[in-house]
């Protein structure tokens, strides 16, 4: 939810049509994870946390997630600044979730399931993706 939550700023941050193009893309495809993340949860008798859960005292930052000084940090840049920042931010995010996912699939008797196993190859593929694209911005190569 936290990439959400990073794609949001793009609307006032930023004045790059490509950066925009970008966050567009994630915002719907961390939509998407999400939606399927919760109701896997929720067909298993299991609580779905809701959008803001990271927000909570006590959360837990799970790998790729920006600390609560990172996102302020984001939130009060504009401009090139903050399309350099958000990449960054972004691109740490997306490895959190490979990093999870070979954690995943790592794990003996994890991922049995086909419809997690799907999903995780599926978040491997997209965000690994994503990174490559991201990175070439950084370095000024755009899409």
């Amino acid at each position: 939810a936290q990439a959400l939550d990073m794609t949001e700023l793009l609307e006032t941050r930023t004045a790059d049509p490509d950066m925009k193009k970008l966050g567009l893309r994630i915002h719907v495809s961390q939509t998407d994870e999400i939606n399927m993340m919760q109701k896997w949860l929720e067909a298993r008798g299991q609580e779905a946390p809701g959008r803001h859960a990271h927000h909570m005292p006590g959360a837990v930052l799970m790998p790729g997630m920006l600390t609560n000084e990172e996102m302020e940090t984001l939130a009060a840049a504009k401009g090139v600044e903050f399309d350099r920042l958000f990449l960054q931010g972004m691109i740490k995010h997306h490895q959190g979730a490979i990093t999870m996912v070979e954690e995943l699939l790592a794990s003996y008797g994890a991922a049995q399931d086909d419809e997690i196993y799907r999903f995780a190859s599926d978040v491997f593929a997209d965000q690994s993706t994503e990174i490559d694209r991201m990175t070439k911005m950084l370095a000024g190569g755009g899409f």
